[in-house]
């Protein structure tokens, strides 16, 4: 009856589990609110608000740590995985707000619905690593996907950001459909959307692991994260996007998102495809190798250094792919220390080319770095650092994350991927130093005169630096979180 579906629904309810969305997503629509009554181009308020919510948030995710809640008829689970990438995803947003609030200034657009829109992309990225259903996580990646649409066209004045948002809708919802297509078959095979119901099924009827159709919605829905993630070959559309997109939206793109796709793959893959493990492994092995060889390879010709950024996360997600392939205990937990790792040491390097660039932002070159070291020392020693552990050498949180990514992969065996991997972050050595040669060892054609420090950037760069020391000095207490965290 009526009543009883009712009631049942009501039990199923389980605010607890989607609680730090639903704070995001509150501030969100408040912020909204509170800006159609500031005067135009107020958005200082709007910065503090945001980061308020980040915070409060970020306490009731710090609550739920090794207290799972479960809701939704099991569609969502807050566990100590989804609790995990909720801080990274807490960090990529806090961060990348931080360094925005000037950067809006003089790029001419003070517009304060661009924080709302960071709100909202932040809290359906944690609906994507706490959903445990298909349909929650697609639900997660729409919502942070359509306000990640509009934050890299927020320029609207400007072509290459026209450009930026125009190119990552139209491919973004071209691998949607991929996604969606491969939820799809998956679905008709195991008649169910629920993660730890299909593997369950697909474990049981061993005959539908030779289904085409099982691997045919296996593929897809691996086509649909891997554009997310931007390995290769599908990540034709990262270098145009960063470079046109306002920078600190290229930095959260990079670090947020970027996690926030790695959750829903690892556990849709661990938890729908334990019993295909072998073929998946060996098709993630193939694309580690070519997207870690084409973002390295790719990224030493680049002299835009936002571009150069941009093919360097593509040869880190690769890196991260290696711990999927792995698919052991240090492999996966590397995988959810790197993202950690990775949102510190980009954001915190977007964080200084968004102070570097004029307004324009067309001296973002090596050229246009010239002597920035001798001008701007602490930027120059900031820049160095998180250089420093993109390269992943010691005592950097670099460092340590390819570490337990290599070491899981030599631990199960992928001896030859382990070197393909280290011999890739010793090519990588050449295109991030150069930087490091242009900031220190030419002579500066410009005084950089436009370059402040407003506080806002300067404790988003801190907290950066922190991060990537902290992780790379005593990596052990944030490792042992992340095994934790993992199934």
């Amino acid at each position: 009856s009526m009543e009883n579906l009712v009631e049942i629904a009501l039990q199923n309810v389980n605010m607890a589990a989607i609680l730090p969305s639903l704070i995001l997503t509150c501030f969100g629509m408040g912020l909204l609110l509170i800006n159609v009554f500031l005067p135009r181009g107020t958005t200082r308020q709007a910065v503090w608000i945001s980061v308020i919510g980040l915070l409060v948030s970020g306490f009731f995710v710090y609550t739920g740590w090794g207290n799972p809640q479960y809701g939704f008829n099991d569609a969502v689970a807050m566990d100590s995985y989804a609790a995990f990438f909720s801080i990274i995803l807490l960090f990529a947003a806090g961060l990348t707000i931080l360094i925005s609030d000037d950067y809006l200034h003089r790029e001419g657009y003070p517009v304060s619905e661009y924080y709302p829109l960071i709100l909202f992309a932040t809290a359906g990225a944690m609906w994507m690593v706490s959903g445990t259903d298909m349909m929650t996580i697609f639900l997660g990646l729409e919502v942070m996907s359509i306000s990640l649409y509009v934050l890299a066209g927020f320029f609207r004045g400007q072509v290459r950001s026209n450009e930026a948002g125009l190119k990552y809708f139209l491919l973004g919802a071209f691998s949607t459909g991929f996604l969606l297509y491969g939820m799809a078959l998956i679905y008709g095979v195991t008649g169910s959307t629920k993660l730890t119901e299909i593997g369950i099924y697909l474990n049981a009827h061993s005959s539908l692991l030779e289904n085409p159709m099982t691997l045919a919605g296996l593929v897809l829905l691996s086509i649909g994260f891997l554009f997310k993630i931007a390995a290769a070959p599908f990540h034709m559309w990262t270098p145009d996007v960063y470079e046109g997109a306002p920078t600190p939206i290229a930095a959260f793109m990079s670090a947020g998102p970027k996690a926030a796709a790695f959750a829903a793959f690892l556990r849709i893959m661990e938890y729908c495809f334990f019993s295909l493990k072998p073929e998946w492994t060996a098709m993630l092995w193939v694309l580690a190798v070519l997207t870690m060889v084409i973002g390295n390879v790719i990224a030493i010709s680049q002299t835009n250094i936002k571009r150069m950024l941009a093919y360097s996360s593509i040869a880190h997600a690769g890196y991260a792919l290696v711990g999927m392939v792995a698919g052991n205990e240090i492999g996966y937990s590397g995988v959810l220390f790197y993202m950690l790792a990775y949102t510190f040491m980009n954001i915190g390097a977007f964080a200084v080319l968004t102070l570097a660039g004029k307004k324009g932002e067309d001296n973002l070159t090596l050229e246009g770095f010239s002597g920035f070291g001798f001008k701007r020392p602490y930027l120059g020693v900031a820049m160095t650092i998180f250089l420093f552990s993109l390269m992943g050498l010691p005592p950097s949180a670099g460092f340590s994350g390819k570490f337990f990514i290599f070491a899981g992969a030599v631990d199960a065996g992928y001896i030859w991927l382990a070197i393909i991997g280290v011999l890739n972050s010793a090519v990588s050595l050449y295109y991030y130093l150069r930087v490091m040669v242009y900031m220190y060892f030419r002579d500066p054609v410009e005084d950089y005169a436009w370059v402040s420090l407003p506080a806002a950037a300067v404790i988003s760069i801190v907290i950066a630096i922190f991060g990537v020391l902290y992780l790379g000095v005593i990596p052990g207490d944030v490792m042992e979180l992340a095994k934790i965290a993992i199934f």
